[in-house]
């Protein structure tokens, strides 16, 4: 173990798999799955950019 004390960074993996798997879904609801898994990266790696930029701000990295 490292004697730092620093912020553990936050994993934002999991935002981009649901949002994938959600848009898959609602995609299939509306007879249009691809337009849904593109649907789903976009917000998933918006989602996830979002998380990154915060967790470096907070860990001053």
């Amino acid at each position: 173990m490292s004697d730092r004390n620093e912020p553990a960074p936050a994993a934002a993996g999991v935002l981009l798999a649901i949002a994938i798997l959600a848009g898959t879904t609602i995609g299939m609801f509306w007879g249009e799955p691809s337009a849904g898994v593109v649907g789903g990266v976009a917000v998933g790696a918006v989602a996830a950019l979002l998380f990154w930029l915060r967790d470096r701000k907070r860990t001053g990295r």
